[in-house]
């Protein structure tokens, strides 16, 4: 009688020992995202500006990639989506932050270093929001066309634009620290909202638009290597102008699955 109690655990050890490698490979991915993003504050202490943005925008390309990866392995797992969550925090809450304060908000002291925990709680909140979303499941189909706010790895970029506006001028440009304080104020607030954002990765592209979108998308990474400050600084203030559309496009949808 005592085998037979036994004999559950044992399998479950077993089970926890023989776990594939390529299970941890997703985690292993999402975990050097987010030594990217802590490695942007080291440098941004040193003031090495484009080390910074470059290990954050290294760690937006690696949140792209590890949940596509995991269930192409067939690895997702609660625990990878948490540790995922977590990532992003760090990466595109904290750390962009950070840098912003570390190159200009701190000359107005406190206000600078207020924007730095409003900037990290809006980015806490949307990650919330988007956790439990996930949890309920009760999205209607198109509503999956849209994420609720700015997602945190758009934000923790668009929050890091002042900056690579001056990488890209290569001459100091003196952006008054207010500006910026207000400009991720309000970067902050677009995170935390409810304002519907478009969701690229449920975007459809028509058959007779696949070549002339890959032709697009050849030309903007060609971009990339020659100018790659100014090329995602376009790049953002080209999201940004897709937000009224979104929240045009969610209103026309939402009446229509009411009427």
């Amino acid at each position: 009688m005592q085998r037979r109690r036994d004999d559950p655990e044992r399998l479950r050890r077993r089970l926890l020992r023989e776990q594939p490698l390529s299970r941890l490979f997703p985690n292993l991915i999402t975990i050097a995202g987010l030594c990217c993003g802590l490695s942007a504050v080291r440098f941004a202490l040193a003031e090495r500006w484009e080390f910074s943005v470059a290990f954050i925008l290294a760690a937006a390309i690696i949140d792209g990639m590890d949940g596509r990866i995991a269930r192409l392995l067939g690895a997702t797992s609660l625990f990878g989506a948490q540790l995922d969550s977590l990532s992003d925090f760090v990466c595109f809450g904290v750390s962009p932050a950070i840098v912003m304060y570390l190159w200009q908000t701190h000359e107005v002291r406190g206000l600078g270093w207020a924007t730095v925990l409003f900037f990290a709680v809006c980015c806490a909140l949307r990650l919330a929001r988007f956790n439990t979303a996930l949890t309920e499941g009760k999205e209607a189909p198109w509503q999956k066309q849209f994420f609720t706010g700015v997602p945190s790895p758009a934000g923790g970029i668009l929050c890091l634009l002042p900056l690579m506006a001056t990488l890209h001028l290569d001459m100091p440009v003196e952006i008054p620290p207010l500006l910026i304080v207000l400009y991720m104020l309000v970067i902050g607030g677009l995170m935390a909202s409810r304002i519907p954002t478009f969701a690229a990765k449920h975007i459809h592209i028509k058959p007779e638009l696949i070549l002339p979108v890959t032709v697009l998308c050849v030309l903007l990474l060609a971009l990339f290597f020659i100018e790659p400050w100014g090329t995602v600084c376009g790049l953002g203030v080209v999201y940004l102008c897709t937000i009224p559309f979104s929240y045009l496009r969610w209103r026309r949808l939402s009446r229509s699955a009411a009427s």
